[in-house]
């Protein structure tokens, strides 16, 4: 496609009238997952088709971002405020809404292949439009779903002169679907892309990158830019805490990460950061936990020492996380794209500081010639062994007009070389590989904050070359192998089985909680790589109905990631190392890190099926699963300031947070009609409001109650705070 080919508009409604002309009136519009959606785009577009009964939508996507919402008259009372603040100018999905309501025009579809977490488990034409896809296979869904419009929000910088495009927080699908509508235009299918530009979006470059004449419409309005949307990073709870912790002595220094997303990947950073930060008390707290005794696999497999070589990132989402590493020092391992210097520095061959050394052992590997060309010199330049200042002319070296013979054996000439040809360290390397990003407001922040030197490390790309090991125009599977030495694939599950099998996306009734993601990839890459391992962590138990239930099941109608995949699992009381172990001896290590309150009940099933010998005991040192237990083992070190709630940023007040501990309190304790009736007899007690308990109630609308749900919502309230206070 020409540059000229490429329209340029500052108005939605221009921008729409040329899809519509360019593809016609059955569009099947397809956006990234996350942050990327064309915000002002997608809006004007769902009026039209709600405007014009003609136009036939379907918008296929995943992760439709909304800003959160209460049900209740208290929830409400609380996050109407935060909202306000946090969520200033952020814009709203306007389709979002009238699916919510379920009000969508009869002339538009919305699917998606992941969910935020639970947000559409009761919403049916959601349920039944829900694609229930791999990541890596979206574009090929995608393309089955006939998608014929791709849209996202791009950014936009003047570089040398020229105006340049990044996909930015989403090169993850972009960067495979262009060149199938390309092919897919040849054939003389009609499709657009458009590019969305947003000022707010942090410049990617290396892969994200790309030229205007790659998309066909650009829609830029210089007074409108909107402000990205900024998850809230959740406490982390002592539980979540201890299952970071776990997880974080299973990673190798010098190896390879992967993170997943929410609290337990933030709890899995902090633990990683204190490791490297605070070792000594780490390194107590491994000795508290009896780390090497309970748990042998974690010596095998990671360690409790810094992080002297570094960490590579290798992650469909980048979370923030990465960011706090590369920060302290640790995601520092840079990789290459070619398999042959990759593969020297894995055996440590050479290093990233250059020496004579260095082209020495390229020589001795046939990667460059002993005596150099043209193309030696240029491939010595990009990888930064030679300075840019090198050339090469009529079989010699040149520097600034200075020749340099090319006798590479020759003492004085290797002289000459130290002093004017070599750089000081390899130039290209990389530190963290991501499909897409989404956090916190800080996080973004933090990105705009880097260099460009230090932009240049991060590589935005595609997540089927993240994602998976087959051969991708960005890399090999021999050189995926050689730069993901030694990775950890660190995910959450929902639930587990005995057996194995993991339950991280839907429900035994076929509801889809959110999706499959990356997940079953990542699990499956591991199984792929010898030194590989796949780690899934999970909560030992949750609430259900007012009561504790084990998250650590039998069995389950529905699974994920299944039983042949097994391979280490992590509660917040240890770690089960179950890769290739008999079935007797994966329930055995599954109830290791049970909560104790049901390791007798699962114990005695599995001996009813004949999984578990009849006389089998478990160990007393596995006994003692308790919360309990873990508030009393964290009590010091959170005194010393370690394992906060909150260990990056918070967006919430010290008042908000008070809030928020009595309302999830509260909402746990009504969620039964016993306990609904507990507390509302409690709130018929005395209360009195005393100065501390004052500006709460203010912050929650109730200070000054007008009639009697809200007197009683105030009561109920007080007597909540109240407890939390005993």
């Amino acid at each position: 496609m020409d540059q000229e080919a490429t329209q340029h508009f500052q108005h939605t409604q221009d921008c729409i009238d040329a899809i519509i002309a360019k593809v016609g009136k059955s569009i099947v519009f397809g956006m990234p997952l996350g942050l990327g959606k064309p915000y002002a785009l997608v809006n004007a577009l769902y009026h039209r088709a709600k405007q014009d009964a003609s136009i036939k939508l379907k918008i296929v996507t995943a992760i439709s971002l909304e800003k959160p919402v209460g049900r209740s008259q208290l929830e409400k009372n609380f996050l109407e405020p935060f909202v306000s603040r946090l969520f200033k100018d952020v814009p709203e999905l306007d389709y979002v809404a009238d699916v919510r309501a379920q009000k969508l025009p009869a002339n538009v579809t919305v699917s998606e292949f992941f969910f935020k977490a639970g947000s559409f488990l009761n919403n049916p034409s959601q349920q039944q439009n829900f694609v229930y896809s791999n990541y890596t296979h979206a574009v090929r869904d995608l393309v089955i779903n006939g998608v014929n419009v791709i849209a996202q929000m791009v950014a936009k910088k003047e570089i040398d002169g020229k105006t340049r495009y990044s996909f930015s927080c989403n090169p993850d699908l972009s960067l495979d679907i262009i060149p199938i509508f390309r092919e897919q235009e040849n054939q003389g299918v009609p499709v657009a892309i458009v590019g969305e530009v947003n000022s707010k979006l942090p410049f990617m470059y290396n892969h994200a990158q790309f030229e205007v004449e790659d998309v066909d419409m650009i829609l830029d309005q210089p007074t409108v830019s909107a402000e990205l949307f900024g998850v809230p990073h959740g406490s982390i709870s002592p539980a979540e805490h201890m299952i970071g912790f776990y997880s974080s002595a299973l990673v190798k220094d010098g190896g390879t990460l992967q993170v997943g997303i929410g609290s337990l990947g933030s709890a899995l950073v902090y633990s990683t950061l204190l490791r490297h930060q605070h070792n000594d008390v780490y390194r107590q707290l491994c000795h508290q936990l009896e780390l090497d005794k309970k748990f042998p696999v974690a010596a095998k497999t990671g360690g409790t020492g810094l992080f002297s070589k570094g960490l590579y990132g290798c992650s469909e989402m980048m979370v923030d996380g990465f960011i706090y590493l590369y920060r302290a020092g640790i995601l520092t391992r840079e990789v290459f794209d070619s398999y042959e210097l990759q593969t020297l520095l894995n055996e440590e061959k050479i290093s990233n500081e250059v020496t004579l050394d260095t082209l020495d052992v390229l020589i001795a590997a046939g990667i460059v010639s002993r005596k150099l060309r043209a193309r030696d010199v240029n491939y010595l330049k990009k990888i930064g062994v030679f300075t840019q200042k090198v050339e090469y002319k009529g079989g010699s070296l040149l520097v600034k007009g200075r020749p340099i013979d090319n006798q590479l054996d020759d003492d004085f000439v290797r002289e000459e070389l130290a002093a004017h040809c070599l750089g000081s360290r390899l130039a290209g390397g990389i530190v963290v590989h991501g499909g897409f990003f989404l956090g916190p407001r800080t996080f973004y922040r933090m990105l705009h904050e880097l260099t460009d030197q230090e932009h240049q490390k991060i590589c935005m790309t595609s997540v089927n070359f993240i994602n998976d090991l087959f051969d991708h125009r960005f890399g090999r599977q021999d050189l995926k192998v050689a730069q993901r030495r030694d990775a950890r694939f660190i995910n959450s599950t929902m639930m587990a089985t005995l057996s194995g099998a993991a339950i991280s996306d839907g429900l035994a009734n076929g509801k889809k909680v959110s999706g499959v993601g990356g997940q079953y990839n990542f699990v499956a890459m591991a199984h792929e790589m010898n030194d590989s391992r796949s780690i899934l962590c999970l909560k030992s138990t949750r609430q259900s109905g007012g009561k504790t239930v084990s998250n650590i099941l039998d069995r389950y109608g529905h699974i994920t990631i299944p039983a042949h995949l097994r391979d280490i699992f992590v509660t917040e009381y240890g770690i089960a190392d179950v890769l290739g172990l008999p079935d007797r001896d994966v329930y055995i290590e599954m109830l290791k890190i049970t909560d104790s309150r049901f390791q007798d009940k699962l114990l005695a099933q599995a001996k009813k099926n004949g999984k578990v010998p009849s006389d089998y005991q478990l160990p007393e040192q596995y006994r003692h699963n308790t919360p309990e237990r873990i508030l009393a083992l964290l009590k010091k070190y959170k005194q010393q300031g370690h394992f906060p709630a909150f260990p990056f940023c918070c967006d919430f007040t010290e008042e908000e947070l008070h809030l928020s501990r009595a309302l999830k309190s509260l909402k746990a304790k009504t969620s039964t009609r016993t306990g609904l009736l507990r507390s509302l007899l409690a709130a018929l007690g005395r209360q009195q409001i005393t100065a501390d308990i004052k500006p709460l109630l203010s912050r929650m609308q109730l200070d000054n109650p007008q009639n009697v749900k809200d007197k009683l919502a105030q009561r109920m309230l007080l007597a909540e705070l109240r407890q939390q206070q005993v």
